[in-house]
């Protein structure tokens, strides 16, 4: 958007000519359907002199043509729903100066059919302002948004007190309403920075004081906002790095294995320790790659980048790179990332079935996605009501809840108050985001009281060393895995071509990179569980998450038991899943290699895959 230099007394004599380095900061306003959101941001860029050249004089036509009262509000409502309606549907992005910083404006909508996209906007603001109308009074949304707010990490707010000309300036009614809010929102921890009054249509108490309210003594809205301060840099944070994918370019003779993904907050560079979590694995930075860039030694929060290892370790999508110092020495450090599989969290809930217990849900957080189940509800506060906690069984559409769920395998992440990039997720039902919230805290894993004994399969008498002795071969499990976009299953395929070409005895598993894991009740009490190789995968709170991998492993158990060479093929499964499938193929090892990460060139990488897999399974004596 273009805009003109800002004849206002909020600029300073020289501010025109600092166009350049100047501060920018993201703030949303939120509110009430018709509490006056898009007015309020309307007549702050007719008030500073944001607005194109001719904008204002346009709207006003398009009223008199149509015969419409002049709205500030229609500066920003350019959808024609919007106009027909009256109301904001999506989010509006406006720009506009102060005499100390560049500012976007995110107008998100107050409808409470629109919240995922008043979500979608706030989640991207450093700084809000909350808008109220002085003649309704707090409503249902008021208290949904300040508690999203809240929920998405924004700890800078300006609650305006809009529409004060409908109440005569009234000073009781914005402290009623100040007081109000104030006592709402220290339910939730949360607290505004201002309570500003104003009238937004006839610009009072927006860029200036007004003289309506003499009786106020603080700061115009304006002032506020540039009172807000900007966060610390990013790269001041702990290091946090979400792997994404491993990249091998074996056709260019290239046998480095690169971590890739995006850096999102701290800073790194080559020779620093680092760990793995979940899985715990240690090694140092040897590299920082780039596609098409200059070396570097160093990277900062933002940079999507790639890594190789001193170490070549098994690590997969999911995983959360850290520094090693930050993890500390055997002790808990201040800046350490938090590894649990069970955790409490303040969720908002806009799926269209409710959010309850004895279902499978998927939580997302950076680029892990785990199976995850509600385990308690903690309280549960209905916005419409003033009352303050209610309990329920389960979480309604639109309901904020403060709950304790827990996750099929651990997951790696920062509790909210110190980090937000790793402390914020999504809830998957099915294949729709259903709701979205913040980790508050790690909590211990519960002891439950050991459930019916499950009935086990009778194994044969036969022992693994006989049938070796009779077939020539050791049992052994190859698996041949990698990332999304990789091609575990054509090298895997061409090792069983070899093997048994050659007269062993092999046996091809692959598993479909599609897959998701799969839930199942425990059974209850006097029920028999349907037979399995391995002890089941429990968690203590007697549900089962049957994995893709943990399948893959009771098949390949049986296979193992007779004596057979597996060679097993999974695409998109991480350190977790393999941990899973080495406990259902126990006393069998498993021996990985990893797929092939050009696609183009698979035919090249089978080839030295499968000489590598010979040579291994030599090495442990399966074949001669």
């Amino acid at each position: 958007m273009q805009t003109n230099r800002i004849e206002t007394p909020v600029f300073s004599a020289d501010s025109a000519a600092k166009l350049e380095g100047r501060i920018r900061m993201n703030i949303v306003i939120v509110g009430h359907v018709d509490h006056g959101k898009s007015t309020v941001v309307g007549r702050l860029l007719a008030d500073t002199g944001s607005l194109p050249d001719g904008k204002l004089d346009s709207v006003r036509a398009f009223c008199e043509r149509n015969s419409r009262p002049f709205e500030y509000a229609f500066l920003l409502d350019a959808l024609k729903d919007e106009q027909a309606q009256g109301i904001t549907i999506d989010t509006a992005r406006t720009f506009f100066k102060s005499g100390k910083r560049d500012y976007i404006i995110i107008d998100a909508p107050g409808h409470i059919e629109f919240l995922k996209n008043m979500v979608t906007g706030a989640a991207r603001a450093e700084a809000a302002v909350l808008v109220i109308d002085a003649k309704e009074g707090i409503r249902e949304n008021s208290k949904r948004h300040g508690y999203l707010l809240s929920m998405l990490g924004i700890k800078q707010v300006a609650v305006v007190v809009n529409k004060m000309d409908l109440v005569d300036y009234s000073r009781t009614t914005f402290e009623d309403i100040r007081d109000e809010y104030v006592a709402f929102l220290a339910r939730i921890g949360a607290t505004p920075k201002f309570f500003v009054p104003i009238s937004a249509f006839n610009g009072e108490n927006l860029i200036k004081p007004s003289d309506k309210m003499p009786w106020y003594k603080g700061h115009n809205l304006l002032a506020a906002m540039d009172a807000f301060e900007k966060e610390p840099p990013k790269a001041n944070q702990p290091f946090r790095f979400p792997v994404q994918d491993i990249y091998k370019f074996t056709s260019l003779g290239d046998d480095r294995r690169i971590v890739s993904g995006r850096v999102e907050s701290g800073s790194i560079k080559v020779g620093d320790p680092v760990v793995f979590l979940p899985s715990g694995k240690k090694t140092r930075i040897a590299s920082i790659e780039g596609f098409h860039a200059a070396p570097r030694t160093e990277v900062d929060a933002t940079v999507s980048t790639g890594f190789t290892m001193s170490e070549q370790i098994y690590v997969g999508r999911g995983e959360l790179m850290v520094k090693a110092s930050d993890v500390g020495d055997g002790k808990t450090v201040e800046i350490a990332a938090e590894v649990s599989k069970r955790v409490r969290i303040n969720l908002f809930w806009m799926g269209k079935k409710p959010f309850s217990a004895g279902k499978t849900y998927f939580l997302k957080l950076g680029t892990a996605k785990i199976p995850c189940r509600l385990e308690r509800i903690n309280y549960l506060i209905d916005a419409s009501e003033t009352a303050g906690a209610e309990k329920k069984a389960a979480v309604e559409r639109h309901d904020v809840c403060d709950c304790v769920i827990e996750l099929s395998k651990p997951l790696a992440f920062d509790p909210i108050a110190r980090l937000e990039s790793t402390g914020r997720f999504v809830i998957v039902d099915g294949y729709e985001i259903a709701g979205g919230g913040i980790i508050r805290e790690s909590l211990p894993e519960e002891v439950q009281s050991q459930g019916p004994a499950e009935a086990k399969l009778i194994r044969s008498a036969l022992s693994a060393e006989a049938r070796a002795a009779k077939l020539g071969q050791k049992p052994a499990l190859v698996l041949i895995a990698g990332g999304p976009g990789r091609d575990p299953h054509g090298p895997a395929k061409a090792l069983e071509a070899s093997l048994t070409a050659s007269g062993r005895h092999a046996f091809y598993l692959g598993l479909d990179e599609g897959s998701e894991p799969q839930a199942h009740e425990a059974p209850a009490a006097g029920d028999t569980a349907s037979g399995g190789s391995r002890s089941n995968l429990s968690s203590e709170s007697g549900w089962d998450v049957l994995t893709p991998a943990a399948r893959l492993g009771e098949a390949a158990s049986f296979l193992l038991d007779a004596g057979l060479i597996v060679v097993a093929a999974a695409a998109g499964i991480d350190t977790e899943d393999i941990k899973a499938l080495e406990a259902k193929v126990k006393p069998h090892s498993v021996t990985e290699i990893e797929a092939p990460a050009d696609a183009e060139a698979a035919t090249g990488a089978a080839e030295g895959l499968v000489k590598e897999a010979l040579d291994r399974l030599r090495a442990a004596g399966a074949i001669r």
